[in-house]
């Protein structure tokens, strides 16, 4: 037997608020359940594990061990703006001139994640550079 994937779990300092982001990063909703105040708050992905928020005293203070990576439906460009408009900060910006890469923001509260190449950024380049990992961060 194996074990089943419930949910990702991010400590935070205000659980309702870094849901509400995440929910709006990702276009799904909070649980309905789930409203301010509450020290754990769910956002409901369309397949697989939720986003669970978990209310912790102390502040983070270290580079992530975990992160999530996005591939926008959008350019990578058009999504980095979004979520920088939606309360995000750029973190590392790890773009190249020929389109590769990807950049590194936080969300509101520190937490690091990856903003990838969308598919049709990758169908825009030549076939051997689309076919390559070079967005695919490995830290």
């Amino acid at each position: 037997m194996v074990s089943e994937l419930q949910n990702v779990a991010v400590d935070c300092a205000d659980a309702y608020a870094l849901a509400r982001f995440w929910g709006e990063a990702l276009g799904r909703p909070l649980h309905p359940d789930d409203k301010p105040g509450d020290p754990e708050v769910d956002v409901m992905l369309p397949e697989g594990p939720l986003l669970h928020f978990n209310q912790v005293p102390e502040p983070k203070t270290v580079k992530n061990r975990l992160h999530l990576c996005l591939r926008p439906k959008t350019t990578r460009e058009e999504e980095v703006a979004r979520l920088l408009d939606l309360g995000a900060t750029l973190v590392d910006d790890r773009r190249e001139p020929d389109g590769a890469g990807w950049a590194v923001l936080a969300d509101p509260e520190g937490n690091e994640f990856c903003v990838l190449r969308s598919t049709a950024d990758r169908a825009a380049m030549p076939s051997q550079e689309a076919a390559s990992s070079s967005d695919a961060p490995s830290s």
